[in-house]
């Protein structure tokens, strides 16, 4: 692990981050960029939302973005979490807003790591800023629609399976989600329809630069589960689930 100074800021702290925020060279794959929910948050992530992203450089480096992590408020009246998970979220989020209703809960979106610094425990570190700046926000809890890293290497298991699998020391199986265990988050559920992603074939492939070329279940590099494809039709369709982590901030 590299030992770096970090600063880490809200972007409404350090606003001059705003203009290379999506530019930090990363590992997400094209067709996760495309889900049309996205939209809600990340078009105004900046100025609307700008007190719920956080941005790390290196105190060697000063200036130069390392990670960035993202929350989002949202409207939970004591429900359960949803099925739905980071669709359901932004979703909330954004029609609290243009309701004037006030959040009562609030959501990790997103950790970025950039990529020549993958590894070095970043993540663990923009996790721990989240939790303390999601407490100072007066929040009692920290939950977040996991994308275990790992799951993408079987697209076939169930996420109901892969999730709850654990290691000899009881940690879970997936290295995110034993990040998140180790910083005291809890596995709650499986979020079955986390984000959902639709194009035509030629979108996908675009997006892939897989052919696309055959009805039925379509593995995709990066993909936690298969696209479904339908040549007639032409369009594919992926229904990404992620896994419910609540950080419990008392």
């Amino acid at each position: 692990m590299i030992h770096m100074a970090l600063q880490i800021t809200t972007l409404a702290e350090r606003p001059g981050f705003a203009p290379a925020l999506w530019d930090m060279d990363h590992t997400w794959h094209e067709f996760v960029l495309n889900d049309p929910v996205a939209d809600l948050f990340y078009a105004v992530a900046t100025t609307t939302y700008a007190d719920y992203v956080l941005v790390a450089d290196d105190d060697a480096e000063p200036g130069r973005m390392v990670a960035r992590a993202c929350m989002m408020p949202y409207l939970a009246k004591g429900d359960e979490l949803p099925d739905d998970g980071w669709d359901a979220v932004i979703r909330s989020g954004w029609l609290a807003r243009e309701r004037g209703e006030k959040p009562d809960a609030i959501s990790a979106l997103e950790i970025t790591v950039r990529r020549d610094l993958l590894g070095t425990g970043l993540s663990g570190r923009m996790l721990a800023a989240m939790r303390e700046h999601a407490a100072r926000l007066g929040h009692r809890e920290l939950v977040a629609p996991v994308r275990p890293n790992n799951k993408h290497l079987e697209p076939h298991t169930p996420m109901t399976e892969y999730a709850w699998r654990t290691r000899e020391d009881g940690l879970p199986h997936d290295p995110w989600l034993r990040v998140h265990a180790r910083a005291g988050g809890r596995i709650v559920k499986v979020a079955p329809r986390s984000m959902t992603v639709s194009g035509t074939l030629d979108e996908w492939r675009a997006w892939t630069g897989l052919p696309f070329d055959r009805t039925g279940a379509i593995e995709v590099p990066g993909a936690l589960t298969p696209v479904h494809c339908d040549v007639p039709h032409d369009h594919a369709v992926y229904v990404e689930p992620n896994v419910w982590v609540s950080h419990d901030l008392t």
